[in-house]
């Protein structure tokens, strides 16, 4: 029988026996580093060389960032990965050729561009039963044991005690190493992924740790030096029903941003600390497919078509039904909740992942979540920290209901190669991108025409929803599509980033899998240019880089990254108490704007009889309101009073209200600046 893997005081078995449903089967699989390295499926020599082959490929006709790398990181991948081949038949095991091929790709401090260890390793997680924490006391950093497993027990180590050591070394220099390992764009960046890889690793990107075991010293609450030991668990994690990538040649799939070692994170840290979580997803997601059966049945009882738009809304009415005050019908997406600092109430949103199949639901959940009545409207706190990313017409699209002005998305823009030529001109989806591809022979172009992912009408087909002021909250683990959001947030002057780092992660990219690259090569009827690897081997590459709009226009987001309006500096209080002095120091941003600004309110009904429509407003901070129809301005009105009527078409008018549905634009404004915009049909 395995021997389960222990630690000081307890072990494996005591976090199975605590665990929720949801996860005790994959913690009851945990084993430990040396009973998992001995099941291990080896590669043989011709498939490493074949790996390094397909990465030589693969950098050199397709990713975006490989000048930019070379000259901000003074690193030559390519040239590594041919030494490498080289060297293949002098490696002394497996493991150091996953050791090298992590190494190299880490060196390009992309976390979008990385090398997939074979499937026996990437559908596997590295785990230690607790969570190590940064926070400040008195301006100095302090790295502290936050919070463990549920079933943790231990007399000494327990949440708030001082780590000094980490199997002997210093903790600052155990972070630091810890950080060269990982691939953030940022010193920010990479001191983020050290701190979070200290108790936690994916294997997907990152070999098996070297040791069986970490020693941790630290400080007991009393202030003596102490030691803990843990045995490092190997298990796999809870499958997920919304996978964070959709397979084949789509428009979709070809639409991620995800930093795929922070949503790996995410989701070890689900399966440890957040398993309710877990529960609630399943809760969810049974309720949607009871939902669903029963609209399939009376519709086959009643011999009428099944439509999907009418499934889907059967499922999420269902969902809505089934949750309670602010629970979101996403839980592992959004978490949501009213804070009272100061004896004021502001609404708090938690986004944890972007990464979902379908953008439609994303959107209206964050919607519904911001109407709810429970949620205050005279400011609110969104909160992206610790999120990798994941669809970019997601985040944004999530941008307009917060803001009256019109959003214009990112552009995009390939880097020029024969491959990616060929593929934008043959490829209907990308052929956009073709012309300014087949010029750059003549003009010598680097790069291709820039052009958004997200379709600018689909970044304005709702318009601002939310009138109050906001706060985004960010770190240095913003990654990918997150930190588009918060460019996006920032670029369009919406509100203030408060960061408890001085960057975000500086993701800025596209990015394909090895599989994605072939899957739209065949379906343009081309050859692929790259073969599959073996033993479930994959490779991921930063295909289109990110380039900002605004006063930021033309900026690159890559290794840049968001720098925030303000900095807080995280807190043992913070840590221990849900973030309670970064929302208080979020909440006083929005205390001092809404002193200085009047809050806006911004209500609007409109009825409409035949050939008539009537407006009704109750508002406040808003001086007069433009009424636009099809596009159209048709009225111009003062708000006297915070109300107003207004009758369509006008008397004397020689406007004609369209028959059938129309599309109705209010603007609102004070001081005669745009203040507030809402959009309704009629």
């Amino acid at each position: 029988m395995t021997r389960k893997p222990e630690y000081d005081g307890g072990s494996l078995q005591d976090l199975v026996a605590a665990a929720d449903d949801s996860v005790k089967m994959a913690l009851g699989n945990g084993r430990g580093l040396r009973d998992f390295l001995a099941t291990i499926d080896k590669l043989a020599e011709p498939d490493l060389d074949l790996i390094v082959e397909q990465a030589v490929k693969l950098l050199e006709s397709f990713y975006v960032h490989l000048p930019m790398k070379r000259a901000m990181h003074a690193v030559d991948p390519l040239q590594r990965l041919r030494l490498l081949q080289r060297h293949i038949p002098q490696l002394t095991s497996e493991i150091a050729f996953h050791h090298e091929m992590t190494e190299i790709f880490t060196s390009l401090r992309d976390l979008h561009t990385n090398y997939i260890l074979p499937v026996h390793f990437a559908q596997m997680v590295a785990f230690l039963p607790f969570r190590i924490a940064t926070c400040f006391d008195n301006g100095n950093r302090r790295y502290v044991m936050a919070e463990g497993m549920g079933g943790f027990v231990h007399p000494t180590f327990v949440p708030g005690v001082n780590v000094t050591y980490w199997n002997g070394i210093p903790i600052d220099r155990a972070v630091e190493i810890a950080a060269s390992y990982h691939a953030g764009s940022n010193p920010a960046a990479r001191h983020a992924r050290g701190v979070a890889g200290l108790a936690k690793r994916a294997m997907n990107l990152s070999p098996p740790p070297d040791e069986e075991w970490v020693i941790v010293g630290y400080e007991d609450l009393d202030g003596q030096p102490r030691d803990f030991r843990a045995e490092w668990t190997i298990t796999g994690l809870p499958p997920e029903v919304d996978g964070a990538m959709p397979e084949g040649a789509t428009e979709v799939a070809a639409a991620f941003g995800l930093d795929l070692e922070g949503d790996t994170f995410r989701r070890i840290n689900k399966m440890l600390f957040d398993q309710d979580v877990i529960a609630k997803k399943r809760r969810m997601e049974s309720v949607r497919k009871s939902a669903r059966d029963l609209f399939v049945s009376a519709r086959s009882v009643s011999g009428d078509a099944v439509g999907e738009g009418e499934a889907a809304a059967a499922e999420t009415e269902a969902a809505s039904t089934a949750v309670q005050g602010t629970e979101s019908i996403l839980p592992d997406v959004f978490s949501a909740r009213a804070v009272t600092v100061g004896g004021q109430q502001f609404g708090y949103i938690r986004i944890s992942t972007f990464s979902v199949s379908d953008d439609v639901p994303f959107v209206n959940e964050f919607l519904r979540l911001i109407e709810l009545p429970e949620m205050p409207k005279d400011g609110l706190i969104i909160d992206v920290r610790g999120n990798g990313g994941g669809l970019i017409w997601a985040g944004e699209r999530l941008l307009q209901l917060l803001t009256p002005r019109p959003i214009e998305p990112c552009r995009v823009q390939f880097i020029n190669t024969t491959a990616n030529m060929q593929l934008c001109q043959t490829e209907k989806t990308l052929q956009k991108w073709g012309p300014s591809l087949a010029r750059a022979v003549e003009t010598g172009a680097a790069f291709s025409a820039g052009f958004p992912i997200t379709p600018p009408e689909r970044c304005n087909d709702i318009g601002q929803r939310y009138y109050g002021p906001v706060v985004l909250v960010t770190d240095a683990r913003c990654y990918s599509t997150t930190d588009i959001f918060v460019a996006g947030f920032q670029d369009h002057k919406i509100g203030t980033i408060l960061g408890t780092d001085d960057n975000t992660g500086a993701g800025g990219a596209n990015v394909w899998t090895l599989e994605l690259v072939r899957q739209f090569f065949q379906s343009a009827g081309l050859p692929p240019p790259l073969q599959l690897l073996p033993k479930g081997a994959g490779m991921r590459v930063a295909i289109r880089r990110t380039l900002r709009v605004g006063d930021e226009a033309g900026t690159e987001l890559e290794d840049l990254g968001v720098k925030p309006d303000q900095q807080h500096k995280l807190t043992r209080n913070d840590v221990l108490n849900r973030d309670m002095d970064l929302i208080a120091a979020a909440a006083a941003i929005l205390v001092k704007r809404n002193q200085t600004t009047p809050p806006i309110s911004f209500n609007v009904s409109a009825v409409r009889t035949g050939k008539k429509l009537k407006l009704k407003f109750s508002t406040g901070g808003v001086d007069y309101v433009d009424v636009f129809v099809e596009q159209r301005p048709r009225v111009s009105r003062d708000v006297v009073a915070g109300a107003l009527e207004v009758d369509l078409p006008e008397k004397n008018s020689n406007f004609l209200l369209p028959a059938g549905v129309v599309n109705i634009e209010i603007r609102g404004y004070a001081s005669s600046k745009l203040v507030c915009c809402r959009r309704l049909v009629a």
